[in-house]
C-alpha cells in the first residue's frame, strides 16, 4: 500500500484542471468544501494518486453537485450537507467496481475494469431499463464530458416540466422515486407519473434488486 506522501502530488496534482472543467461547465457545479483530515483518509484508501482526476477530486473536495443535485460526484463527503463519501456509497452498494457518481432517479455511474484486461471505464446502471451500459469512456474523460455539456444529451429522456425545482428540494442522501417505475412501460412519461423523494439507498437497492427479479 502507498503512503499519503506517495498519493499527494502538489505540482502534478489533477485538481487545476478540475477547477477549470468546472468554472467552464454550462450547468450549476457546487464544489463542497472537504475536511482535511477525512479527505487524506479516504484518499490513502482509495490508493489512487491526486495526479489523476479521481484522486485530486477525492483530497480536494466532498463532492460535486452538478445541475442543481441532479449528478452527485463522489468525493471525501459532506455530512452537513448528507452526502456519504466514496467509501460509504461503495459500502452499501455492491456495482462490481467502484461507485463515483449517481444521479437523482438512482442510476449509477461505476469504475469498472474492462474485459481481458483492458483499461477500467464508466459503467451506467440506467433505472430506466434496469441494465448496465458501458460508457467506453475513463473517469477523466466521462467528467470531462458530463461538465461540458453532455449531461443534457445523456439525461434528455429523464427530465420533465418543473424538474428543477423538485431536484433542488431533494436532499442529497435521497433520490426521486417514481411511481409507475422508470422501467415500467407506464413509467415512461415522467410527466404524468407519482414522484417523491426517498433514501438514495432506498431507491438504488429497490432498482437492483428488481433488475434481478427480471432478469435485466
Amino acid at each position: 500500500m502507498r503512503s499519503l506522501a506517495e498519493l499527494i502530488s502538489d505540482d502534478r496534482s489533477a485538481w487545476a484542471e478540475i477547477e477549470a472543467a468546472v468554472s467552464g461547465s454550462p450547468y450549476a457545479v457546487e464544489l463542497l468544501p472537504a475536511d482535511p483530515d477525512h479527505a487524506a483518509a479516504c484518499l490513502h484508501r482509495l490508493q489512487v494518486a491526486t495526479t489523476s482526476w479521481l484522486g485530486a477530486l477525492v483530497y480536494g473536495t466532498g463532492g460535486l453537485i452538478v445541475d442543481g443535485g441532479w449528478l452527485r460526484v463522489l468525493g471525501s463527503g459532506h455530512p452537513r450537507r448528507r452526502l456519504a463519501d466514496i467509501h460509504e456509497v461503495n459500502a452499501t452498494f455492491e456495482a462490481a467496481g467502484l461507485v463515483v457518481a449517481q444521479d437523482i432517479l438512482g442510476g449509477e455511474f461505476v469504475w469498472r475494469q474492462g474485459e481481458s484486461g483492458k483499461r477500467p471505464t464508466i459503467h451506467y446502471f440506467a433505472p430506466d431499463t434496469l441494465g448496465w451500459e458501458d460508457l467506453t469512456l475513463g473517469y477523466t474523460d466521462w467528467l470531462f464530458a458530463m461538465l461540458g455539456g453532455a449531461a443534457d444529451q445523456f439525461y434528455l429522456s429523464s427530465r420533465w416540466p418543473g424538474w428543477r425545482d423538485e431536484v433542488a428540494a431533494c436532499p442529497l442522501d435521497a433520490g426521486i422515486h417514481t411511481a409507475p417505475p422508470l422501467f415500467t412501460k407506464e413509467g415512461r412519461d415522467l410527466d404524468s407519473v407519482s414522484r417523491r423523494p426517498i433514501a438514495m439507498a432506498e431507491l438504488v437497492g429497490y432498482k437492483h434488486d428488481m433488475a434481478d427479479q427480471l432478469g435485466a
